[in-house]
């Protein structure tokens, strides 16, 4: 029997993983292991979205941030304030806050013309949804003084915060989702304990360690399909084996990655992305 590849992206953006890796003849079974909520509103965010017009970028991580960001604006400002900077860490942040604000948003080169993407060249030309590849942008080279708000969940990284203050950045950020995390269910920890998956796609590095707890040996030796090289390296310390680097993030990269670990002449090409 065809055994199924395990994803663990959370909502919608995780739907349309698995209809694109379906419309490749892949059987996909999704792993409800995390989700999100959204934080209520504290005095700290309420300053924030008071005094929006006094920043000059504005910098969102993720889709479901962008959802946060675009109904806490709704409340205070009918009509949004101009001259403020909009960067997204990934073309599908910079469609969720088009849709949800209309504006044009900076992110790194892609292969895909996204709504609501203001695409500019970074340091590499794959388009990676990373925040290296934001920080390689030459319009947040030069930010000394500017004041910029990051729009993130709890936790996560620090390396966009950190890198900013460093360039002179006054950085604010402010937390607006919390994930949540369950454990997998008894038939997915069976397929995790027993290696029983085609392969298994994860782009976070905190559902990555959530999951590894169920691996056992040979679930460490199937293929794993990862986002970038930093969530490679993760894995590696994590005691998985096969690993695929995905050109980066995108439905179409990581069902891309899948197709190529399936055909031995490929792998080499994913461990080099």
């Amino acid at each position: 029997m065809t055994q199924p590849v395990l994803i663990c992206r959370p909502g919608k953006r995780g739907e349309v993983l698995a209809n694109t890796l379906r419309a490749t003849g892949a059987w996909v079974e999704p792993m409800a292991v995390m989700s999100l909520q959204a934080l209520p509103e504290d005095p700290l965010m309420r300053r924030v979205w008071l005094d929006i017009d006094q920043y000059d970028k504005i910098i969102v991580v993720s889709p479901f941030a962008a959802l946060c960001l675009g109904n806490a604006l709704d409340r205070y400002w009918p009509q949004l304030p101009t001259g403020i900077a909009y960067y997204g860490v990934g073309s599908a942040t910079a469609e969720a806050l088009f849709d949800q604000l209309g504006v044009r948003v900076r992110i790194p080169s892609a292969a895909a013309d996204r709504p609501g993407a203001d695409q500019q060249k970074a340091g590499n030309e794959r388009g990676d949804n990373t925040s290296e590849a934001l920080l390689a942008l030459a319009s947040l080279k030069n930010v000394a003084h500017q004041r910029i708000l990051l729009v993130a969940g709890e936790g996560g990284r620090t390396l966009l915060a950190e890198t900013l203050t460093e360039r002179g950045a006054q950085m604010t950020r402010v937390a607006v989702y919390r994930r949540i995390f369950q454990p997998p269910s008894a038939s997915l920890q069976a397929r995790l304990a027993t290696g029983d998956f085609r392969a298994l796609i994860v782009t976070s590095s905190e559902l990555l360690e959530h999951l590894a707890k169920w691996c056992d040996q040979t679930a460490l030796n199937q293929p794993l399909i990862v986002s970038s090289q930093r969530l490679a390296t993760l894995a590696g310390t994590l005691g998985f084996c096969d690993l695929k680097v995905a050109s980066g993030a995108t439905p179409a990269a990581l069902a891309a990655a899948l197709g190529r670990s399936c055909n031995p002449m490929g792998a080499d090409v994913d461990q080099g992305t």
